[in-house]
């Protein structure tokens, strides 16, 4: 589809940050996207105009009944200077299922990837180029409309904000450290595990804050029921390389399809490794180490790409993976999917979409 938005330039660009010490979300372009939805109109309105705070009423629907979701991907500055988005059709995917489970409204087939296009199209100096940065692109939608009561809203506003970023993790590809979460739980079968909700995020900062306290720079969830399935390390998806073979937890209704999980998964199994998404025991993992068959541990997802763990605490056992070092898998799954999403390699899956 070609969408058509109402373009208002900003008048006092900002001056852009270093990029040497570029921080995740906290430096946001000149320009964002902005689209209304009302029960009689359908989504109209589509406009980029330049950052800045937007109006909102007290009784806004998404401040009490949190009926909001949102989505992230990210913009690559290729050396040729092509400006790169990674897989934005799948973000426009699960963003419709998001909204299905939401009740709130979906967009017209396409729209998300224009929207997106065209505002990193204007802002495109804002997509930095030094090794590890990125521009972060975050899609969201919230109810705005006034009043008080559990019931879908009627109106909703769509909007990108874009956000010049470097590593997520500040160690880079230094192997995290994982506490094992065996009391909170992030997602339940039936639930909203599977969606990209804001409320999912927020039930789980108690747990991270938690471990962080005890030296942790993140959390593996555990299945909601029993207690002992894996399910996700923090907001990522998890894989290990056990033997000969690379697991990953199933897509049942609890953790949430990640693009980046996709990705993983394709280039596996092209390169021939035996793939398996089935449940996998917290136990099972813990043996594998004892037994010296678990080789690698990484976590995967859009900020960090692949996240590599060397140190799994669960209950009062320690376990040093691949001894804290960077797997030789994990590291090639990652210089693939970067150099594809920076232009470096061969795109052979037409992963990219050039932002003209």
């Amino acid at each position: 589809m070609s969408q058509k938005f109402t373009i208002t330039k900003t008048v006092n660009p900002k001056v852009k940050p270093d990029t040497e010490g570029l921080k995740f979300g906290t430096v946001f372009s000149d320009h964002m996207f902005m689209m209304d939805y009302h029960i009689t109109k359908g989504w109209h309105n589509g406009r980029i105009l330049p950052y800045g705070p937007i109006m909102l009423e007290p009784a806004a629907v998404v401040l009490h009944y949190a009926q909001e979701m949102f989505e992230g991907l990210k913009a690559y500055k290729a050396k040729d200077g092509r400006i790169l988005l990674f897989r934005p059709e799948m973000n426009e995917k699960r963003t419709e299922r998001t909204l299905e489970r939401l009740c709130i409204p979906p967009l017209p087939e396409g729209l998300m990837v224009e929207a997106i296009k065209a505002l990193v199209g204007l802002d495109r100096e804002w997509v930095p180029d030094k090794p590890g940065t990125s521009l972060y692109i975050r899609p969201f939608i919230f109810a705005n409309e006034g009043f008080l009561g559990v019931r879908p809203a009627n109106n909703y506003l769509f909007m990108i904000i874009l956000s010049p970023v470097g590593l997520y993790y500040a160690k880079g590809l230094t192997p995290t450290k994982i506490y094992v979460e065996d009391k909170y739980v992030r997602a339940a079968l039936g639930g909203t595990g599977d969606a990209k909700i804001g409320a999912n995020y927020a039930i789980s900062l108690k747990a991270q804050v938690e471990a962080q306290e005890k030296g942790f720079e993140q959390v593996l969830w555990l299945d909601g029921m029993e207690r002992k399935y894996v399910e996700e390390i923090g907001t990522s998806n998890a894989f290990f390389l056990i033997g000969d073979e690379v697991i990953t937890p199933p897509l049942l209704g609890t953790i949430l399809p990640g693009i980046t999980r996709n990705s993983v998964l394709t280039l596996l199994k092209d390169w021939g490794y035996k793939v398996s998404e089935r449940r996998i025991t917290i136990d099972e993992v813990f043996d594998g180490e004892k037994k010296g068959t678990l080789k690698e541990m990484w976590a995967t997802g859009t900020a960090a790409v692949i996240s590599p763990v060397g140190e799994l605490m669960w209950k009062d056992k320690r376990i040093i993976i691949n001894n804290g070092e960077i797997g030789k898998l994990s590291q090639k799954l990652y210089d693939y999917i970067y150099g594809v999403q920076t232009g470096a390699l061969e795109d052979r899956y037409s992963w990219t979409t050039e932002v003209l």
